[in-house]
């Protein structure tokens, strides 16, 4: 039975994406198609939205102030107002400029969700304890 919920692309299809969009030149001549530069805002918009929904959750396993989760509640600002915002309109240029933004948010999300999970990573460790032998038998 096929599933009637869309799949996200995996993460390896959207940083190569990630690295379509920012290739563009869009002071140039040579502009993306409009509905291509769509579709990445598209694509870009629905998994940053899934990204930053789990980065939400990981956050909450670390502590506030550690820099990561700092860094982390930074972007998922940016997120938050970047990720719904209306499409843009139909110019090769103005859809590039916001394709283009949301690959960097994208990046930056998955950044944050690398340097929270290695936060928690370290959180996570025993701490070695020093233990005396000496005067003990």
């Amino acid at each position: 039975m096929a599933s009637l919920t869309p799949v996200a692309p995996d993460k390896v299809e959207v940083l190569s994406n990630v690295d379509k969009a920012l290739a563009w030149d869009l002071a140039g001549p040579d502009l993306p198609a409009v509905d291509v530069a769509l579709d990445m805002v598209e694509q870009f918009t629905e998994k940053g939205r899934i990204v930053a929904d789990g980065l939400r959750t990981l956050v909450l396993s670390i502590p506030v102030d550690s820099d990561a989760g700092i860094s982390a509640q930074a972007t998922l600002n940016e997120a938050s107002r970047r990720l719904y915002l209306s499409p843009p309109s139909g110019t090769p240029r103005t859809a590039g400029h916001r394709a283009q933004n949301l690959a960097r948010l994208v990046q930056g999300l998955y950044r944050a969700v690398e340097r929270v999970t290695e936060e928690q990573a370290r959180s996570a460790r025993p701490q070695a304890q020093h233990v005396t032998t000496k005067g003990s038998r």
